[in-house]
């Protein structure tokens, strides 16, 4: 839904960006800011600055930086409407119903009771786990160590022997068969209704916004399956999320832990590892990927060291890869899986190995070589050549002889000689490698043209930041720099923003944030452009003389561009002397 900007500026100056950040993180003040340990990555000093007469946030190490608005959606992943909402209803502040559509609106409708069924079931399997009818499933969860404080927090419950028991709580709360049936939690037949779950311990699953969307259920005593998960619902789709998501994305390791299933997870964020999810009863997807990249490029997958543990690491490596993160492998054994690990050696133990986690690649080698016997000459060939293979999927030379330095390293294989082999088998497949390198040279010039656009940028980026952190820089650029020389759209708008809001006497980034409010991409960029260099002074000579260097950038870019967009002979011989008059600049500061 659109808003009106009056609005959201209203929403935003009531909610001052210290007293609503103080909530989620500890400031302390030091000079006319306040600072402390960035919540968007892992630190021990504080580099996260909070600025009162800014409204704005921004953290010097991982260059975070907005207003209030960008931070709650940031911090709790909310969407630009989600995050208004919560601070609307922080200050006291009426938004306007969203006007739909009657079919958006049924859905819409549809989609809010099902979350309020799964939050009442939930409410009261946990209800029935600290009852008597719950003490097999209580007991359960204590033999496996968890604690009280443990059991609360991922809400965990029971489902009682009785085969209707939820059916009827429901049904006394209103609801009819048909939305019950929909929830997933209920089975609507001919010879009656029955619940999904029944005497089994309860795993509330929860997305990323700490919303009830499915369930896992273990049986207890004899019975299959073993565990039980949901079935498809408009709320819970099993290969879109990854439970224990919800704490893992704010936790302050640079990595994710993935691991096979909810006790793994639970186990784990019990003994300190609140960086621990695991997919849902199926295998690692494209789609769950996706949602980690979101939060990291890192992971350390943790997955059983059996067979299928194995299996599922190689599986999920490759998909990993394909979304751009880097992955290792952690060795549990002689244990099978993180809570029996750390039951017997403890979570130190654990956090080693962890720091000694095998890379995808090497690991991939090691469960390769487990294929041949290294005592029969003949296999022991066959396995350097399946290795030569496989650094042959590396497209970029110097990655490949990286990786061909440790596998010869590791495995005890002259460097020479297996470099002479992945060199013939390169030859023998030549147009594939000849491809793959062709298709790193396209990537490297890419790169290169990429790198000269974001220097192009952070120049701009440098210049809007110096000046609003001192408007009277805009005196000494007077007749030099103008919001034309901003060649990118966007950086454009908000310099002529800032330029304009100078003049009228009323330069505020924070409220010009709010002008993107409905382009959250546009949005989260435009607040970082005020925070390139926040901790940059121009008290000194240093200083003084990298801005001049920034103004010099700015314009020669802008000339530059100027020069391969002329549309005649005369507007490219004044772009020429603008050039030429461009190296006697000299912008003073003194």
């Amino acid at each position: 839904m659109r808003y009106p900007e009056e609005l959201v500026e209203e929403v935003r100056m009531r909610n001052d960006v210290v007293d609503v950040i103080s909530g989620y993180v500890k400031l302390q003040k030091k000079g006319s800011n306040y600072f402390g340990l960035c919540p968007f990555h892992n630190e021990k000093s504080p580099s996260f600055s909070v600025s009162s007469a800014k409204q704005m946030y921004y953290c010097f190490g991982c260059g975070a930086g907005g207003n209030v608005i960008t931070f709650i959606m940031d911090y709790e992943n909310y969407s630009f409407s989600e995050a208004l909402k919560l601070l609307a209803d922080r200050a006291g502040v009426t938004l306007p119903k969203p006007e739909y559509s009657k079919e958006a609106r049924e859905q819409a409708d549809l989609k809010a009771a099902l979350l309020e069924i799964n939050k009442l079931a939930a409410s009261y399997f946990y209800y029935q786990l600290k009852g008597q009818q719950g003490e097999a499933g209580y007991g359960y969860l204590r033999n496996r160590q968890l604690t009280d404080e443990t059991i609360t927090r991922f809400g965990l419950g029971y489902s009682n022997k009785t085969r209707d028991d939820l059916y009827r709580y429901l049904r006394g709360k209103g609801y009819d068969d048909t939305i019950l049936k929909e929830s997933g939690l209920v089975s609507i037949e001919e010879r009656g209704a029955h619940d999904k779950f029944w005497n089994r311990v309860m795993f509330p699953i929860m997305d990323v916004n700490n919303r009830v969307i499915g369930f896992g259920g273990r049986v207890m005593g004899e019975g299959e399956p073993k565990y039980l998960n949901s079935p498809e619902t408009r709320l819970f789709d099993k290969s879109r999320n990854l439970y224990g998501l919800n704490y893992a994305r704010i936790s302050r390791e640079k990595y994710i832990l993935i691991c096979e299933g909810y006790m793994d997870v639970i186990a784990m964020h019990q003994a300190g590892f609140t960086n621990a999810v695991a997919s849902l009863g199926t295998a690692f997807t494209t789609q769950q990927a996706q949602l980690l990249k979101r939060y990291t490029d890192k992971v350390v997958l943790t997955y059983d060291s059996d067979g299928a543990g194995v299996k599922a690491a190689l599986r999920a490596i490759p998909i990993l890869k394909e979304a751009g993160i880097s992955a290792k492998v952690l060795n549990m054994q002689p244990y099978k899986d993180p809570d029996d690990f750390m039951k017997n050696l403890g979570a130190d133990a654990f956090r080693q190995r962890i720091e000694e986690a095998r890379g995808s690649f090497l690991f991939e080698i090691d469960v390769l070589k487990k294929n041949y016997d290294m005592n029969d000459p003949e296999q022991k060939t066959e396995f350097h050549n399946q290795v030569a293979r496989k650094l042959l999927e590396f497209p970029e030379a110097l990655e490949r002889d990286n990786y061909l330095e440790a596998v010869s390293r590791e495995y005890f294989i002259n460097y020479e000689d297996l470099k002479r082999l992945v060199n013939r088998l390169g030859a023998k497949l030549g147009p594939i490698v000849k491809r793959t390198e062709e298709e790193g040279e396209g990537r490297k010039r890419i790169q290169k043209k990429k790198d000269r656009e974001d220097g192009m940028k952070q120049s701009q980026r440098l210049l809007l930041t110096w000046l609003i952190e001192n408007p009277q820089l805009f005196d000494k650029i007077l007749g030099v720099v103008t919001p034309d020389d901003f060649i990118e759209e966007l950086y454009h708008q908000v310099a002529q923003m800032v330029f304009d809001g100078h003049a009228a006497g009323n330069l505020n980034p924070a409220e010009i944030l709010n002008h993107f409010i409905n382009d959250e991409e546009q949005y989260r960029v435009v607040a970082g452009l005020f925070n390139a260099s926040l901790k940059e002074s121009l008290d000194n000579e240093e200083q003084k003389k990298a801005f001049s260097e920034t103004i010099m950038k700015v314009k020669k870019n802008s000339l530059d561009y100027a020069s391969r967009h002329a549309t005649g002979i005369e507007e490219l011989q004044k772009i020429i002397k603008e050039q030429a008059a461009l190296k006697n600049l000299h912008i003073s500061l003194d």
